[in-house]
């Protein structure tokens, strides 16, 4: 791994000759600035123009990236007897109820994101402890929260994402890997950059989206033109 103040790193910074690129040109120079040796994660830092103290200003949402990004995720899914056959087609790495949330109880967090249907989530209520603490429960603002298990949890294998500011007003993303070349990567920005662009809070009247940077996991950062 590149350190900050490593060769490495400073070669690949040296290639960013000025302050801001249009889109195009910046996804173009981040699969160039990688300075580590495994498949590097394309990141996106979005600075919104939002008073943290205002409920109305808070920027949520939810975007199916063209490409997906890249990684396997594995998902948990609270499902009645009757659909945990159809949540395991779908991409479900655990399905059920009451046993899965056993599961759970004892110790069992191998997933990365839940899924549950409405009439299971009072029975989440037990495992908020566990649960919430790691971002990992089931949520209606984060679309994962269905009466329709399968197609969120299809959704969510092929690449939809949740994007959320947090306490500094910046939401931070990921967008694919630095393998998927410019082309891919630049579509998979701009649709999560349009989502945020349409997820705009009425109460956020000023400037909106104030900057916008993206960099290759530990490798510089390049700041978009506005």
């Amino acid at each position: 791994m590149a350190a900050r103040g490593g060769k490495k790193y400073k070669a690949k910074k040296a290639l960013l000759t000025k302050a801001t690129y249009p889109l195009s040109e910046a996804v173009q120079l981040l699969t160039k600035v990688a300075s580590v040796t495994f498949d590097a994660t394309a990141e996106v830092h979005i600075r919104i123009g939002a008073d943290m103290t205002q409920a109305d200003q808070l920027v949520r949402g939810t975007v199916s990236l063209p490409h997906g990004t890249g990684k396997k995720v594995r998902i948990a899914a609270f499902v009645t007897d009757d659909f945990v056959d159809e949540a395991k087609k779908a991409g479900a790495s655990f399905a059920g109820g009451a046993d899965l949330i056993k599961q759970i109880e004892g110790g069992m967090l191998d997933f990365d994101i839940t899924v549950a249907m409405p009439q299971l989530m009072k029975d989440l209520g037990k495992l908020a402890k566990v649960l919430g603490p790691k971002g990992l429960m089931p949520s209606p603002k984060s679309g994962t929260v269905s009466d329709k298990p399968a197609k969120v949890i299809a959704e969510l294998t092929k690449g939809r994402i949740e994007f959320k500011m947090d306490k500094q007003a910046i939401i931070h993303s990921s967008f694919g890997k630095v393998s998927f070349g410019d082309a891919k990567l630049k579509e998979n920005l701009e649709a999560l950059l349009q989502a945020v662009k349409d997820a705009q809070p009425t109460g956020i009247k000023a400037a909106y989206i104030l900057s916008v940077s993206v960099n290759p996991t530990m490798g510089p950062g390049i700041k978009l033109e506005m």
